[in-house]
C-alpha cells in the first residue's frame, strides 16, 4: 500500500460509515457527475461509483495515478486525471456537477476561496471533509463570522454533516474532521452586486480583529472616522460593533451605503 505523504497532507480514510456519509451529504444519485479531489487510494471513489456517479478523480500525487487506474480499469464511468485543483478549470465539468472530497487541511481555505469566487461553472453541491474547526467557522452565525464564512455563505447555503474522529484516519491527524455541505444558491442573495467591492468592504471590516467597525473600516479603507460613522449609521449599523457580529444582510446594507 502507498504510504501517505506528510508533505501533501495525505490521511487515508477507510471507514465505511464515514465514506458513505460523505456521498449521502452530496445526495449523489445514479448519473450524477462528480468531481472527486484527491482520491488517494480510491476508497471514496469506490463509494461514488457504487452510487452510480460519473466520476472525475483529480489526483495531485502522480505516484498514485497508475494504481487508481489499475484498480478501476473496468469502470467506464471513471476518469482519473493528474492535476492541481487550485489550477483546475471547472469548465471541464458539465452543469450541475458535484464535488465530493476528503480535503488536505492545508488546501481547505484556498479551495473554499476559489469555489466562492463569482462566475459560472460552480458545483451545485459540495461535500467536503475538512478540519472540524474550519467547517464550523464556515457555517458560523453572526457573532462568530469571519471573512471565509461571509464569502462562502454569499455563494452557498452551508451546513454541517457528520463529525469524523481523528482516529479513523491513517496517519491520525491531531484534530477531528467534519463534513461541510455547500449548496449553490439558485439566485444571488442580493441581486447584482460588485462582488469584488463587497468583499473589499468585508476584508476592511475584519482588518482589525479586536477593533470596532468605526476603526477597522477607517484603517482598512483609508477613510476618516466621521465618514465611516456616517455610512454605518445610514446602513443602520452601530459604529461600535465588531465585524464578526454582522449578518450578510448587514454587510449588504453597508455595501449599499458605500455604493450610494
Amino acid at each position: 500500500m502507498n504510504e501517505p505523504k506528510k508533505a501533501l497532507g495525505q490521511h487515508w480514510l477507510n471507514d465505511d460509515m464515514a465514506l458513505a456519509a460523505m456521498v449521502e451529504a452530496a445526495s449523489v444519485e445514479q448519473g450524477d457527475n462528480v468531481l472527486e479531489i484527491g482520491p488517494g487510494l480510491g476508497s471514496l471513489t469506490k463509494k461514488l461509483l457504487d452510487a452510480g456517479a460519473n466520476v472525475t478523480a483529480l489526483e495531485y500525487d502522480d505516484s498514485l495515478v497508475p494504481g487508481l487506474r489499475l484498480r478501476f480499469e473496468a469502470q467506464k464511468n471513471l476518469k482519473v486525471e493528474q492535476g492541481d485543483i487550485l489550477k483546475y478549470d471547472f469548465k471541464n465539468q458539465p452543469p450541475n456537477f458535484k464535488i465530493v472530497a476528503n480535503i488536505p487541511y492545508y488546501l481547505t481555505s484556498h479551495l473554499l476561496r476559489i469555489l466562492s469566487e463569482p462566475g459560472p461553472h460552480k458545483p451545485a453541491t459540495a461535500s467536503l471533509l475538512v478540519q472540524k474547526e474550519v467547517a464550523q467557522r464556515v457555517c458560523a452565525s453572526p457573532g462568530a463570522m469571519g471573512i471565509l464564512s461571509v464569502a462562502v455563505q454569499l455563494m452557498y447555503s452551508a451546513s454541517l454533516g457528520r463529525v469524523v474522529p481523528a482516529e479513523l484516519f491513517v496517519p491520525q491527524p491531531k484534530v477531528d474532521s467534519q463534513i461541510l455541505i455547500l449548496s449553490l444558491r439558485p439566485q444571488p442573495m442580493f441581486g447584482e452586486i460588485d462582488n469584488q467591492q463587497f468583499m473589499r468592504l468585508v476584508k476592511a471590516g475584519f482588518s482589525g480583529k479586536r477593533k470596532t467597525l468605526r476603526n477597522s473600516l477607517s484603517a482598512g479603507l483609508q477613510l476618516d472616522k466621521p465618514v465611516i460613522e456616517k455610512l454605518l449609521l445610514v446602513a443602520e449599523i452601530d459604529p461600535g460593533q465588531r465585524a464578526q457580529s454582522l449578518s450578510l444582510d448587514d454587510w449588504h446594507h453597508l455595501y449599499l451605503s458605500f455604493a450610494s
